[in-house]
């Protein structure tokens, strides 16, 4: 037993030498070979102070910029610390209210827990001005201070919903997304939307030592552990800011859109809402939003992407097209119209023209008898077993030049609109229930079509490059980065590329044809530009018609196609072919001819506001499952 007991001693004196070896040498380890235990102990006494980066310019197809940068500040404070405060000093020196500071602190009351001992934004985008006014009483309020922010400018005043605004991120953003921290800003809308990825930059910090009353002592190993904030890239987009700016001008005091793109690659060259957002307040847009959000004309709302309406007479190029590839129309084919489209039960009217009209005259003149004929000819098409599958057949033809569907632009809150199908009216007269006059209106752009700007404007484009399109896009390069590749793919339609130049001939016509032929789109014609357009009146009923206008120009070799949809602005001749002409002027010579001067100076002192209901008015209906 003796023996036996000390063996045991022996282990056990063994295994404490062991033990505390190797604790000892752990303790050497950690106290002399590896320091961030150290580091992290300290770190109570350590402030980290972020360093936001600069965001990343947007400049236009030219280089000029669009939105940059100016320096401001945003004044943080460490609730925690404040014992007493003199609100009213710190008011004065911040030019806010009392019941900002009272809403503020009430919030930090609200999250103490969360917020703990650490600094969190009290004042956002203050000026330099401003700030340095702050500077001069700050030791009244030793728990303030300011780091270092920028703010947006915009050298053009154009293009607010566009661009788009940039906001500090809110509780259920970050929710949301929790690469984001409290402070941080993000792009709203627009463009800042967009490319916010490429735009918003990395952040950066610096390290300080701090003393027990959270007083900053100096900076941490003299800055060897800070981390450089990275700048937001660059994004190069593809608007052409004078052209932009220009649109706006026209559309300023009118309820509508104009969407101009660059046929041969899709690029947007002008996009323009109208009531829109002035740039002024963007970079203020908190200050502002109950206003903006209150207007009764909603400038926050994007027409040109987010209206769908009907497209009135425009859509008769559609039709027209599929005519032709459907066999059941030529160039030779001719139709009555004797003010009108008559039928039992129904009567579709026109204005006064010629009678007997032929293909290119319909277009050139507008007919709507001419494409009541036409559409009855393509739903009672012989070729098909029913009306209901030579519809289906029709809609598949009008979804392939980008109608009811998203585009897939790179533009934020696009709207698919709407076209029916066998099914839509299969609900609404029951199956078997409806024929081709039944669904008439769809002939000249009315009925259940539900269309944006966008897609009118793609329509330009489809037709100005005989028969496909590029997907329109707003971007067109990041960085070093070029843009994605599907928008460098073609979209054909599901028309024979050999059928586009008949209608062609057609919107040449009805802008450059002499007088008294019954062009509709005389007002459009510019020397030398060779202009090819098509008008359209959409019915509203809620208020006076739409005026649309859609055109490219020049004939051969396109540079731009563009869309104009006015609300409540009567005939598409009186207001929005007027406006897209100047535009195709300006953007292919520069200026405006004196013998057009006029016309400018009628479509820029003319407000239309007084005509519109203030809301958008057309809601599609459903679509099918």
């Amino acid at each position: 037993m003796e023996g036996g007991d000390r063996h045991r001693t022996l282990y056990l004196k063994a295994g404490l030498v062991i033990a505390f070896l190797v604790l000892a040498c752990q303790l050497f380890r950690l106290q002399l070979l590896d320091n961030s235990f150290k580091v992290s102990a300290r770190n109570n006494a350590l402030y980290y102070q972020t360093r936001y980066p600069a965001r990343g310019l947007i400049l236009d197809r030219n280089g000029n910029v669009l939105v940059g940068n100016k320096n401001s500040y945003d004044i943080l404070v460490t609730p925690r610390y404040i014992k007493e405060l003199d609100t009213a000093a710190l008011c004065s020196a911040l030019n806010i209210k009392p019941e900002y500071v009272r809403a503020k602190f009430q919030e930090y009351r609200m999250y103490r827990s969360r917020i703990g001992f650490r600094a969190v934004t009290f004042l956002s985008q203050v000026s330099p001005e401003q700030y340095s006014r702050f500077i001069e009483v700050r030791h009244k309020f030793p728990e303030f201070f300011g780091i270092p922010r920028t703010t947006r400018m915009y050298p053009y005043n154009a293009g607010g919903n566009l661009l788009g605004y940039v906001t500090e991120v809110d509780r259920d953003f970050l929710e949301k997304h929790p690469d984001y921290e409290s402070g941080d800003y993000v792009g709203r809308t627009g463009l800042e939307q967009t490319c916010e990825y490429m735009l918003r930059g990395r952040k950066g910090y610096s390290i300080y030592l701090r003393d027990a009353s959270n007083r900053i002592q100096s900076s941490y190993r003299d800055g060897e552990m800070d981390k450089p904030a990275a700048a937001g890239q660059d994004v190069v987009s593809t608007i052409d800011a004078e052209l932009q700016n220009y649109g706006e001008e026209l559309m300023r005091n009118k309820v509508g859109s104009v969407i101009a793109i660059e046929p041969s690659t899709g690029e947007i060259l002008s996009m323009v809402s109208s009531p829109g957002i002035d740039v002024s307040v963007l970079g203020e847009i908190n200050k502002h939003y109950s206003e903006i959000a209150s207007d009764p004309f909603t400038p926050m709302f994007n027409r040109a992407v987010m209206s769908p309406q009907p497209p009135g007479s425009v859509f008769k190029l559609v039709n027209a097209l599929i005519g032709l590839q459907e066999g059941v129309v030529s160039t030779r084919t001719e139709y009555p119209c004797h003010m009108g489209f008559t039928a039992p039960g129904i009567h579709v009217g026109c204005h006064d023209h010629k009678s007997p009209v032929d293909f290119t005259e319909a277009i050139m003149a507008s007919c709507n008898s001419y494409f009541c004929y036409l559409l009855r000819s393509i739903l009672e098409n012989p070729e098909y077993s029913s009306q209901s599958e030579a519809f289906d057949q029709w809609h598949d033809y009008v979804q392939s030049f980008g109608f009811g569907t998203r585009l897939g632009s790179d533009f934020p809150s696009e709207i698919a609109g709407f076209v029916p199908t066998s099914a839509t009216y299969d609900r609404i007269y029951g199956k078997g229930g409806w024929k081709a006059l039944s669904v008439i209106s769809l002939s000249i752009g009315q009925g259940e079509l539900g269309c944006t700007p966008l897609h009118l404007a793609n329509l330009a484009a489809t037709i100005a490059n005989r028969g496909y399109y590029y997907i329109p896009h707003i971007v067109r390069q990041h960085g070093n980065d070029s843009i994605d590749r599907k928008f460098r793919e073609r979209h054909y339609t599901l028309v024979d590329t050999c059928h586009f130049e008949d209608v062609v001939e057609g919107m040449y016509q009805a802008v450059n044809a002499p007088s008294g032929s019954g062009a509709t789109a005389r007002i459009a014609a510019v020397d030398s530009l060779d202009i090819c357009g098509k008008t359209g009146t959409a019915e509203n009923p809620h208020g006076d018609e739409h005026a649309v206008f859609v055109c490219f120009a020049p004939r051969e070799d396109p540079q731009i196609a563009i869309a104009v949809y006015i609300e409540n602005a009567g005939f598409g001749a009186t207001w929005a072919a007027p406006i897209a002409s100047l535009m195709v002027e300006k953007y292919l010579t520069g200026d405006i001819s004196r013998s057009r001067k006029w016309l400018e100076e009628k479509m820029l002192s003319t407000s239309l506001l007084h005509k519109v209901p203030a809301s958008p008015d057309y809601v599609p209906p459903k679509k099918d499952k």
